[in-house]
């Protein structure tokens, strides 16, 4: 698990949805939300070994595919 800061956004001159947009990002940029939807539910350790493989040969199939063209 990564180490996630807390997000922390200053209201300027009463503006809240500039500060609301820029919170909204800042969350998404954490890393909190990805994290939240993660836990949400159980995933046994072998679907998510499973994932991460079929993940990896993905990445390695479209790199392989950007290097021929």
């Amino acid at each position: 698990m990564k180490n996630k800061t807390k997000v922390v956004v200053k209201v300027k001159k009463g503006n809240i949805t500039q500060a609301l947009k820029l919170f909204k990002r800042k969350g998404m940029d954490s890393g909190h939300l990805d994290e939240l939807r993660d836990r949400k539910y159980y995933t046994k350790p072998t679907t998510k070994r499973r994932r991460q493989k079929q993940e990896a040969i993905r990445k390695e199939q479209r790199e392989n595919l950007n290097n021929d063209i």
